[in-house]
């Protein structure tokens, strides 16, 4: 009997140990491109907030080029990481990050900006989580029909002022997306006016591009404002505020909800009306939450998966901010 229960306490004690020996003490980088963005601020944030609620540590890095990106995943690797999310400086750097990342066997993840190949193409072999341009056009489409609609303008009265970005397939998808929410709630194609920005999407260059608008148009009477970013918008609002239009008779909607703050909390307010806040805090953790459980239970993440977002407007914006950990 006492070597029946012997052999059950040795058989215990073994199964224990091997449990232990395959445990995995899990680390992780991530590394963003711009550290002192908040954005990047807040994705790494939510990071650490799931490292916290899982249990496994994370090394936030900043890797502004190239050669800091290889340098900070050989050293992630040294410091014991199995793995790491990134957000590259150059999408151009991803063949180059994932024959790094093989070299230290490490798992990989890409967030924001998806890796493009030497002939330009997409890595979809690569697991990507990102904003759906498209579908963030799509809320910025419907939220000023739907801010159209409740002012109850003549449609045949009102000018949908577009700014472009067409040299970017995001930028490009994100204007395309709104002008399929606005033409699927009819409104008439032959009254958008796309302005195309030439430069960066900044104010200035956008305030250029509306200005061309707004001259060949003189006699709209209101203005709905939309564009890839919350700068392309803002710069048409000063066009439209340069032109002397009733900031009563134009509704504006920009993306990101992160460049528009100021203009929201001023005192009097513009015809800047809101703009779709992209989840930075979502994108944070779910990629750390993905590379975890992809290295402690090998749980292969989806290739592609892509977030939407929140409106904000002067109502509600600190709440959303709140809400979302960017306040």
């Amino acid at each position: 009997m006492k070597s029946l229960w012997k052999l059950s306490l040795l058989f215990g004690m073994a199964m224990v140990l091997s449990g232990l020996a395959q445990a995995v003490d899990v680390k992780i980088g991530f590394l963003v491109k711009q550290p002192e963005e908040p954005w990047f601020q807040v994705e790494t944030k939510f990071a650490q907030k799931c490292g916290a609620d899982y249990g496994f540590e994370v090394i936030a890095i900043g890797v502004p080029d190239g050669e800091r990106v290889l340098n900070a995943i050989d050293n992630i690797a040294a410091n014991g990481a199995q793995g790491f999310v990134i957000c590259t400086p150059d999408v151009r750097l991803g063949p180059g990050i994932v024959a790094r990342a093989k070299a230290n066997n490490l798992k990989l993840v890409t967030v924001d900006d998806r890796f493009i190949d030497a002939s330009g193409k997409y890595m979809e072999e690569i697991p990507y989580v990102g904003m759906s341009a498209f579908n963030i056009g799509r809320q910025m489409g419907e939220a000023l029909m739907d801010e159209l609609q409740k002012r109850n303008w003549p449609i045949a009265e009102v000018g949908f002022l577009l700014t472009t970005y067409d040299e970017l397939d995001t930028t490009r998808e994100r204007t395309e997306g709104a002008v399929a929410a606005a033409t699927e709630k009819g409104f008439p194609a032959s009254q958008i006016y796309r302005a195309p920005i030439i430069g960066m999407m900044e104010i200035p260059t956008s305030l250029t591009a509306a200005n061309v608008i707004l001259t060949q148009y003189p006699n709209v009477k209101y203005w709905i404002v939309g564009g890839p970013n919350d700068n392309s918008v803002l710069g048409a609002v000063r066009a439209l505020e340069g032109n002397n239009h009733p900031v009563a008779n134009a509704i504006a909607v920009g993306i990101n909800g992160t460049d528009c703050i100021n203009e929201l909390e001023k005192a009097t307010p513009t015809s800047f009306y809101g703009s779709i806040l992209g989840l930075a805090g979502v994108e944070g953790y779910k990629t750390s939450e993905m590379l975890y459980k992809w290295i402690k239970d090998g749980t292969s993440p989806q290739l592609d998966t892509r977030t939407v977002g929140r409106l904000i407007t002067r109502e509600n914006f600190r709440q959303v901010l709140k809400e979302e950990g960017m306040d």
